[in-house]
């Protein structure tokens, strides 16, 4: 999907799916009209409370009705880790349909007396893990070439990845970009629990001016049309945040490069229809997306102390994903072939960017940015990036609440998941050891509960039998001739 611009004249093209015209007038106008503030607008504060909605940032109206199962489910005899607490304390936690009705003391048995009830003794019950940075339907090893771009391939292999994710108790995931409408369509299903896999927050395409990250030579699947989005000037810029959004996105994801009115107007756009937005970026565009207030910033790439004190200052987030970086300049001794990335760069030089974010008191979560085949590490990269945060000074809790409920916050979705407390969704896992302790023993997932459904039982994912529906009109009965 390319979006081209010519005297004020911008066409999308490469798919019939979408077409967007912009004329010159909208340019007089966009000039006109004054800016939108750069703060985000939360629209929860016109809704009444208790209104439900999609349980995603978008938060569209919606009738209200019973999710998840029907009837109570009960975790009795674990040490609960809320990610609220910095400390483990045995709790009992009593879930009702696909929310947390209560988190009871010890001894306590205030539920139904048909309750499905857990023995989790000796275990630990804490929020489902988040990977704010994957790539669901990125090719893998096995992809054929002319699959590459397939958006049918696409929600295949990021059925397959999703696997992965969910038996290690994963129950949300930040897709940061993939093919065509392969990530809104993941997303879809997995909110309606027509699968099984964790909630995808999907981007969609990766917006970036021509050829920017994801679009610069030399061209591929994942550096083309199919996986991004070319713009130029801050009324294309616009548009293709509409269009993000209008596609389910919930929130968008840039890459430099661009100008800093480009990225402004990316982010005033994305703002005023109540969206975060994400940036990858380097150098001097780290200093232009945290001038225009971006939520978020990906990867520890080269940056000035004085963007770092900017990004503190305006209150941008960072997902560093050094372990994925660590492992790439392990393996080739550095990044090469992009002009993207027209740089060099060492895990040293990275930690320390790290270092400095975390003394400037930037809030820090946690992704990997597993692509392909690197899906199938899953956990170990995970857990590796766990204690790169360790490392670099968090204690063992701190850094589980980066994967959970800071997550959570950087996602918009903190009313909704991360944590564990009444009315939250129930979004869960159990887990054979203490893990807020010894993080190596996320290796050891037991169970997993999204939505209020135990997907995986004893480390396997459970996919509960099909109910046939029954015949309109009843079998003839047997003296039909």
């Amino acid at each position: 999907m390319t979006f081209h611009s010519v005297e004020g004249l911008m066409v999308q093209s490469h798919t019939n799916r979408y077409v967007t015209i912009a004329v010159l007038g909208l340019v007089a106008l966009a000039g006109a009209v004054p800016a939108f503030p750069q703060a985000r607008i939360d629209r929860r504060q016109w809704m009444r409370p208790g209104t439900p909605t999609t349980d995603d940032p978008q938060r569209i109206p919606v009738r209200p009705a019973p999710k998840g199962p029907k009837g109570v489910t009960v975790l009795m005899g674990g040490r609960v880790f809320d990610s609220i607490r910095a400390e483990a304390y045995p709790a009992t936690i009593v879930l009702e349909n696909n929310k947390i009705k209560a988190i009871l003391e010890p001894g306590k048995t205030d539920w139904p007396s048909d309750a499905k009830v857990l023995d989790v003794t000796g275990k630990t019950v804490m929020p489902g893990l988040i990977d704010n940075h994957v790539h669901l339907t990125y090719p893998n090893r096995d992809t054929p070439v002319d699959q590459h771009s397939s958006e049918g391939s696409g929600v295949l292999r990021g059925m397959l990845n999703m696997r992965y994710y969910i038996e290690n108790g994963f129950t949300s995931v930040r897709d940061m970009g993939g093919v065509l409408n392969a990530t809104f369509l993941l997303s879809e299903w997995m909110a309606a629990n027509k699968a099984v896999g964790p909630r995808v927050f999907a981007s969609g395409h990766i917006i970036t001016g021509t050829g920017g990250h994801a679009a610069d030579r030399p061209i591929s699947a994942t550096h083309g049309p199919t996986f991004s989005i070319e713009v130029n000037g801050p009324v294309a810029w616009r548009t293709a945040v509409r269009e993000m959004f209008k596609q389910g996105a919930a929130f968008i994801k840039i890459a430099s490069h661009y100008s800093l009115d480009e990225v402004k107007a990316a982010v005033e756009e994305a703002h005023a229809l109540g969206l975060k937005v994400s940036s990858d970026c380097e150098s001097i565009y780290v200093q232009m997306a945290a001038e225009a207030g971006v939520d978020t910033i990906e990867h520890p790439l080269p940056r000035t102390d004085e963007a770092i004190k900017l990004m503190a200052k305006n209150g941008v987030a960072s997902i560093p994903t050094l372990q994925v970086y660590h492992a790439l300049l392990e393996a080739q001794g550095g990044y090469y072939g992009t002009a993207s990335r027209r740089f060099t760069m060492s895990s040293q030089q990275n930690f320390d960017i790290f270092k400095k974010m975390k003394a400037a008191g930037i809030k820090l979560g946690v992704g990997t940015d597993q692509i392909g085949s690197a899906t199938e590490l899953t956990p170990n990269n995970y857990i590796g990036e766990l204690h790169w945060f360790v490392k670099g000074g968090f204690t063992r809790a701190e850094a589980l609440m980066a994967a959970t409920r800071i997550n959570a916050e950087i996602i918009d979705m903190e009313d909704k998941i991360g944590s564990l407390k009444p009315g939250m969704l129930a979004d869960l896992i159990v887990v054979d050891g203490k893990p807020d302790q010894d993080l190596d023993d996320l290796r050891r997932v037991e169970t997993v509960i999204k939505d209020g459904f135990i997907v995986v039982d004893r480390g396997q994912i459970l996919t509960p039998r099909h109910v046939p529906v029954p015949l309109a009109n009843p079998t003839p009965p047997d003296t039909v001739k």
